[in-house]
């Protein structure tokens, strides 16, 4: 029972003392970073750092944001009931759980085996029945054969590629971190219809470039 009470205290603090005074006030977005048990996400060695400010590994050079950037990124998204969401890079399978819970449906990508299977099993443990995990890379020619109301990109990209803003129906938001570490832009790129996307700068950080969009090398002579 105590151990229990440690978790529910920490994650009251999480929510108090990092994520709301970083600017996230949606009701919807706190409601259910308090429902999800972030500590049942994270590697079993790092579970006593679970609401820690800071970016927990889980292997391959992957890792879990911080709980802010989180929360920011939840909050951006503005997920509805009704919406589909696409996550790119599972992880840990948090933030996916998250989306599950404030959206219709989530389609959720990850290039590691592994991970991706340890996602699909905290997720199911969770409960949750509307989030779907694949093994994919998307620099593979990889198509998710549909368009989304919101896609998460859970680690960084030197420059937005194309493909990500086409899968976006119309009036669909995209979350993605951008530029040169170590000061990147987490930005929210809205498609306002078929030929216009409206970009909007939300916040600095720093995240591990997602494989396959690193910045290109720069040789000099």
């Amino acid at each position: 029972m105590a151990g229990t009470l440690n978790f529910e205290r920490a994650r009251f603090n999480m929510i108090e003392q990092q994520v709301r005074p970083w600017e996230v006030l949606d009701a919807r977005v706190l409601e259910v970073m308090a429902e999800v048990k972030r500590e049942d996400f994270v590697p079993p060695q790092h579970r006593k750092l679970a609401f820690a400010d800071l970016a927990i590994p889980l292997g391959h050079g992957e890792s879990m944001m911080k709980p802010i950037v989180e929360g920011r990124l939840l909050q951006a998204l503005a997920v509805t009931p009704d919406d589909e969401v696409l996550e790119i890079g599972t992880g840990s399978g948090y933030i996916a759980a998250c989306l599950a819970r404030l959206g219709r449906q989530v389609w959720t990508v990850e290039r590691h085996a592994d991970l991706a299977e340890r996602a699909r099993a905290r997720i199911g443990a969770a409960g949750i029945r509307n989030c779907q995990v694949d093994i994919a890379d998307v620099t593979a020619s990889w198509q998710p054969g549909r368009s989304f109301d919101a896609i998460a990109v859970t680690a960084a990209v030197a420059e937005v590629p194309s493909t990500f803003t086409q899968w976006l129906k119309p009036g669909g938001r995209l979350f993605v971190v951008r530029g040169q570490s170590p000061v990147m832009e987490a930005v929210l790129m809205t498609r306002d219809d078929a030929d216009h996307i409206d970009t909007r700068s939300l916040f600095e950080t720093d995240l591990p470039y997602l494989h396959g969009f690193e910045p290109r090398a720069e040789f000099r002579f």
